[in-house]
């Protein structure tokens, strides 16, 4: 019945005297069909990114809510709320990763889309690494419970088993799937990511958290026992006797693991917004190739200088960790000491990263405008983290020029400071042009990459091939053909002729140039410069903290809000320059 009905609209509207109603009936059709489409299908692909941005991002505010009342040490907040909202966030991307691996293995297509640029392998085994160092933190975060089991909360024992289980899973997760490019079921995969990314987050800030605060108390401990003031402390200790001889040690150690576990959580967030930026993205199969790596030789200057700096940084923190803690003349000359190190450490990376700019200059070597997240990011993470010993550095060049002290020295922060300055500038140039140049033998290569169906064409298949031997009759055919030919035939065999590659047994092994010799010689150092200035204030060496000149000028309460947000975006930016720097030592 319907269908005669339809068949019955249709002769109405075929012998109807006015044909301008039938047109309006598609047109109506047309447009609420149009109307259902942008409803169904393109609002959430549109708006998904949106969405999931705006989900993680609350998630993490109301992390840093309960750790901002956790800080007033009141009695309403306690650890134990605050590790009960991260266990259940652990929990839901545990799940999420477990549903998104088995559909994976269960799905019959071919491979999927993955990201040459994304997460490379040494990434991969670096963060595996700092995992370890995590998975062992976690056994002193149980032996510790252990011990204080009869008087604290059952949170504190659960919590450390979550964290090895998540970050046993992530890290495979990580090695098998952070390449991904996600075509199916986009917006529930862009909510799962970016729930992973603003976990790590949370976790990250809560590492931090723990980690100033325990510095903070130290610093407290060290001035009231020189007799500046009079500060107390606001440590929880547990109620009750350990039952354990080893819960001392198991509290100190987690101390020097916790630069460690900040870093991992970091890394974690940013490849896997690397990863939520791929969702739903059409990969350029021309630039989504990884660069091939080129031979180290020549690089000896670079490493025996990068040595050097990472020596004397070990001995910089070994003599400021002994000396800060006794008289106040050993405390000035220790803060001396780590400023002038400071000064020749940072004038000799500006040298460094400007030869290297102006070898760019000099080189012209082309621009790699593809698209690349993973590259996009690099250089947005490098600004960013800057941002904080910047904001650090100009409050001491106002407190070096405003105040009245007169310590020894106070000229000496201030060249530190302007120098700190200088020196991510030029580092950031140079990073970011690193990654964003190519070799002119790639590009080269590139684009005879993609010329290469010239080959298989009639003028190129009429060279004769020559592989020690010469076949006589052909070649004096080839060139009587060439001869009677016109002389514009002529100059497109000859240019085809140029375009066949060489086979790989007659090239020539070409030596690396001197400048590339320079860069890399550059970057290696660099690249060894930056663990030493992570090393230090990782493992206590924080002068900020000890001289009074930002003190008297900001305040006590002030100046260590500042330096509990510059230093673990300081930590975090010379951690990743390191990798930075790697990727550029590859791509050179």
């Amino acid at each position: 019945m319907v269908e005669h009905s339809g068949l019955d609209i249709m002769c109405l509207n075929k012998h109807s005297p006015s044909p301008s109603s039938g047109s309006s009936a598609d047109s109506e059709k047309k447009l609420l069909s149009k109307l259902k489409v942008s409803l169904t299908k393109k609002y959430p692909q549109k708006n998904a990114e949106t969405l999931s941005a705006q989900y993680g991002t609350n998630l993490l505010l109301i992390g840093v809510s309960v750790m901002l009342a956790l800080a007033q040490h009141g009695p309403v907040v306690r650890e134990e709320h605050l590790l009960t909202f991260i266990t259940v966030l652990m929990l839901v991307q545990l799940v999420w990763m477990l549903c998104y691996m088995i559909r994976r293995e269960r799905e019959r297509s071919p491979v999927p889309e993955r990201d040459a640029h994304a997460g490379t392998s040494w990434i991969r085994g670096g963060l595996t690494m700092l995992a370890l160092l995590s998975l062992i933190m976690d056994a002193f975060r149980i032996g510790y419970f252990v011990g204080y089991h009869s008087c604290i909360s059952a949170v504190l024992g659960v919590y450390p088993i979550i964290h090895a289980l998540h970050t046993i899973s992530q890290v495979h997760f990580l090695w098998f799937h952070i390449k991904d490019v996600i075509k199916k079921y986009e917006t529930f995969e862009r909510f799962g990511v970016i729930h992973a990314v603003f976990t790590n987050l949370l976790l990250w800030c809560n590492g931090v958290m723990s980690e100033a605060e325990h510095f903070l108390n130290n610093h407290r401990k060290r001035l009231t026992a020189l007799g500046y003031a009079n500060l107390t402390t606001e440590e929880v200790e547990p109620q009750c006797n350990c039952s354990t001889s080893v819960c001392s040690m198991f509290s100190t150690s987690l101390n020097y693991l916790y630069p460690f576990n900040i870093e991992y959580h970091i890394f974690v967030s940013a490849m896997l917004f690397v990863m939520w930026k791929n969702i739903g993205r059409t990969l350029d199969h021309h630039t989504n190739r990884k660069q091939p790596t080129t031979r180290s030789s020549g690089v000896l200057l670079g490493p025996v200088l990068g040595l050097l700096a990472l020596a004397s940084s070990i001995t910089v923190l070994v003599v400021y960790l002994i000396h800060v803690e006794n008289s106040v003349e050993t405390r000035q000359a220790a803060i001396s000491m780590f400023y002038c190190y400071g000064v020749v450490m940072l004038a000799c990376m500006c040298g460094a990263s400007s030869a290297g700019l102006l070898i760019y200059r000099v080189e012209d070597w082309p621009m790699d405008t593809g698209q690349n997240p993973s590259r996009t990011l690099d250089s947005e993470l490098l600004l960013g983290s800057s941002l904080g010993s910047w904001l650090m550095s100009w409050c001491s060049v106002v407190a070096v020029a405003s105040g009245q002290s007169s310590q020894s020295y106070r000229w000496t922060c201030l060249a530190y400071s302007l120098l700190l300055v200088l020196e991510k500038c030029f580092q950031n140039l140079f990073i970011v042009e690193s990654l964003y140049r190519r070799r002119r033998d790639l590009a080269k290569s590139e684009d005879t990459s993609a010329t290469v169906p010239e080959i298989f064409s009639v003028a190129a298949s009429m060279v004769p091939p020559y592989d020690g031997i010469v076949n006589h009759g052909y070649e004096t055919q080839d060139k009587r053909s060439l001869e009677e030919g016109l002389p514009e035939k002529r100059e497109v065999y000859s240019r085809k002729h140029t375009m066949v590659p060489l086979p790989v047994g007659h090239r020539l092994n070409v030596t690396p140039s001197r400048k590339r010799q320079i860069l890399k010689n550059i970057t290696i150092f660099l690249f060894m410069c930056n663990i030493s200035l992570w090393i230090l204030p990782a493992f206590g060496c924080r002068p900020q903290y000890e001289n009074d000149l930002e003190q008297e000028t900001f305040g006590f309460s002030v100046w260590t809000t500042v330096l509990n947000v510059a230093i673990p975006m300081n930590l975090f930016y010379r951690m990743h320059s390191v990798a930075s720097l790697f990727e550029v030592f590859r791509k050179v």
